[in-house]
């Protein structure tokens, strides 16, 4: 069993650590002043409301079959599920220091359930990577929102800045539901080719520019692990190690292996990814404890190149 363990840890655990490389290397370029904070920036706003919008749309109409999967939107209201759950995990583990921790309870439970999930579903599953994307987008759709309204206030703190509204309005949210309209509407495959085709060809740039964004902005991060490890050190945890355990125990009971091996491991994935870098551009816009975001957030990274394919080894181990 431990050697079957070991071969499914380093067959999930290489091609991630091609991910998080190409993310160390854009981090060290961050740090060394070769990319400036004006280019992430701009990398960023280009990702935000061109690549990854086109993206979105591209793979939801090619791929959305509500006939085959009647049951989609139940995806969205796992989004706000698990978001919540880990939420309300991580206000547990940090109940003695609320509400001055408020904002490790926002580290602890919202992963990165787009940047990180797609380009690990593209190097875990290349042949059916189509549907694992859409499987995150229809999971965002309810995801999203949590992290913009209640993950905003927890990290930052404030209430009143911009409406709501504008706030969860981004463009892949647009994008994402404008999509699922179409669908709905006209059927899958209903845009013509002649319009597909340019959008669908500049979303092949959002995962790899992405990549290179988080990257960028971790590497751009204030770490101060002397004051902050502690909380950084169990926010990791909750994230990392619970809530994955919490999820795969419910999926299990639930045999969605047996009905979706892929949908059942795309829980498993999302639920061990490291947490939001958006919490990180939260704090930095709306006001908050940057160094101590920043050092959980630095620390849940490096730990998640190790437990993510840790809990795709156990789960595989679990139903193989």
């Amino acid at each position: 069993m431990i050697s079957t363990l070991a071969t499914t840890f380093w067959g999930t655990a290489i091609p991630i650590a091609g991910i998080f490389l190409v993310m160390l290397v854009a981090g060290i370029l961050v740090r060394r002043r070769v990319i400036t904070q004006d280019q992430i920036s701009g990398l960023s706003t280009a990702t935000v409301t061109i690549f990854l919008p086109c993206f979105i749309f591209a793979k939801v109409v090619q791929t959305f079959d509500p006939s085959r999967f009647p049951l989609w939107w139940m995806l969205p209201i796992s989004g706000i599920a698990m978001a919540l759950t880990g939420i309300a995990v991580g206000a547990v583990a940090f109940a003695r220091k609320l509400p001055a921790r408020w904002d490790m309870t926002a580290v602890a439970g919202v992963q990165n359930a787009g940047y990180l999930v797609l380009p690990i579903g593209l190097a875990l599953f290349p042949n059916r990577f189509d549907e694992f994307a859409l499987y995150v987008f229809l999971f965002i759709l309810g995801y999203n929102p949590v992290l913009w309204s209640l993950g905003k206030i927890l990290v930052s703190g404030r209430r009143r800045e911009q409406p709501l509204w504008r706030a969860l309005l981004t463009p892949p949210v647009v994008a994402n539901f404008a999509a699922v309209f179409v669908v709905l509407v006209a059927g899958t495959g209903s845009v013509p080719e002649v319009l597909l085709a340019p959008i669908d060809l500049l979303g092949s740039a959002a995962v790899p520019v992405a990549t290179l964004v988080l990257g960028a902005v971790l590497g751009s991060i204030k770490v101060r692990f002397r004051v902050h490890l502690a909380d950084a050190l169990r926010a990791a945890a909750v994230k990392l190690l619970v809530l994955p355990m919490l999820v795969i125990t419910i999926v299990k009971l639930l045999d969605l292996h047996g009905v979706n091996p892929l949908l059942a491991e795309f829980f498993v994935i999302e639920a061990a990814a490291a947490p939001a870098v958006a919490l990180v551009l939260q704090v930095r816009t709306y006001g908050g404890d940057e160094q101590r975001v920043g050092t959980a957030m630095f620390l849940s990274y490096l730990a998640c190149m190790i437990t993510l394919p840790a809990w795709v080894a156990v789960w595989r181990l679990l139903v193989g």
